[in-house]
């Protein structure tokens, strides 16, 4: 007998419990609104934050770059895919972050694995937050470096776990998102940041779901005023959230930059990004440093969701971000809300294990700048009319 003929079975198993996953076919732009199924739905489950996705500027933006470059970039950046738009972009992104210099990837996960597997391996440390995303557990599990947890953002249980170690000539990198995807909490930087300086180690921040929604014009957690690449020599940031585009990329010192260049195993093998997508972020890069309304808007709409969904005695995790998750804890329960919401008009996904852990399944709301006034008050609304399935 085949040793793959339990697929099935365990496919059924996964069915019962409540963790089967199934896309769904979206017959629209991304927007505010979704049609999904012939059916139109107010999007609460979207990552495009500043309703930069489809905006006309950077739609623009993008078909001037199809036209002068094409749709494909042909190859990997080594090869003769790295054009001159991917490199005004490079250097755009890291201006924009304050740091020396900033190298594209084809998306934040393959960024966060490459970065990481790059620079530790046999021998050597890595200490995750442990509601890191899965690309950064990932891509420590795969480094070969010796891999720990510690207990989310417990800078106490860090420190612990780093006096520990004494690991001589090793290298050692802490990492942690910057705001988790699904709790919308956030790393304190400057305590983390202490605490690998005083150990000697290196940190790695992921601001997937910061850059462009917090700080000073969208810059995110990791203040260049107050964190360079001497007490945060590693940022992560993703082009598909708040940029709305679409790609990853590492910013810190040229050695780091160039490191990467050079071993990065998912930066070296990977077709280049187009270019049109690049000239694309361009676009997009100017309007998140200039337009802070779109920051304002969703501080503003985070603010009264967060009022309403006490009023009606939802749980919710201590996070000012637009991620604002409704803890359910069973799977079957997400799913039975999710799809009631549904009935309403609302899309809202179920978030189930393992991408979360075990007895905190959610609906994870979230926010962009685009949503209105009266698409809070009908998610409210709807919020409470499902609260007691």
């Amino acid at each position: 007998m085949s040793g793959f003929s339990d697929i099935k079975t365990a496919l059924d198993e996964r069915e019962q419990r409540g963790l089967y996953r199934r896309r769904r076919t979206v017959a629209s732009a991304q927007g505010r609104e979704l049609v999904v199924n012939g059916k139109q739905l107010l999007n609460f489950c979207s990552n495009d934050y500043l309703g930069l996705a489809n905006d006309e500027r950077v739609r623009a933006a993008f078909k001037q770059g199809i036209d002068d470059w094409g749709a494909g970039s042909g190859a990997a950046h080594l090869v003769s895919g790295h054009t001159s738009a991917h490199h005004e972009l490079e250097a755009a992104l890291a201006d924009f972050t304050g740091r020396p210099c900033a190298l594209l990837f084809t998306s934040g996960y393959a960024a966060n694995l490459g970065t990481i597997d790059a620079l530790v391996g046999n021998g050597d440390h890595v200490l995750e937050d442990r509601l890191n995303h899965a690309s950064l557990l990932d891509g420590g599990l795969i480094s070969g470096a010796r891999f720990q947890r510690y207990r989310h953002r417990d800078t106490e249980d860090l420190a612990g776990k780093l006096e520990q170690l004494k690991p001589a000539d090793k290298r050692v990198l802490v990492v942690s998102d910057g705001t988790f995807s699904m709790d919308g909490t956030t790393c304190d930087i400057t305590a983390t940041a202490e605490v690998t300086r005083k150990h000697g180690a290196w940190f790695m921040v992921d601001e997937a779901h910061s850059l462009g929604v917090t700080g000073d014009r969208g810059r995110g957690l990791v203040d260049p005023q107050q964190h360079g690449t001497d007490s945060v020599q590693i940022l992560i940031g993703t082009l598909g959230k708040a940029f709305g585009t679409q790609g990853g990329f590492a910013a810190g010192s040229e050695e780091l930059i160039e490191t990467l260049i050079q071993q990065a195993r998912t930066y070296i093998y990977s077709t280049a990004l187009p270019a049109a997508v690049a000239v694309a972020t361009l676009a997009s890069l100017k309007i998140v440093a200039e337009e802070g309304w779109r920051r304002e808007r969703l501080a503003e709409l985070t603010g009264r969701f967060r009022k309403g969904a006490r009023e009606l005695g939802l749980e919710l995790p201590d996070s000012s971000t637009p991620i604002q998750p409704v803890i359910l804890g069973d799977e079957r329960h997400a799913l039975q809300m999710s799809a009631a919401l549904e009935e309403l008009g609302l899309m809202i996904t179920p978030i189930r294990p393992p991408t979360v852990p075990a007895g905190t399944s959610r609906l994870r709301i979230t926010f962009t700048a685009a949503h209105t006034d009266d698409d809070l008050q009908k998610l409210l609304i709807g919020l409470a009319t499902v609260s007691g399935i």
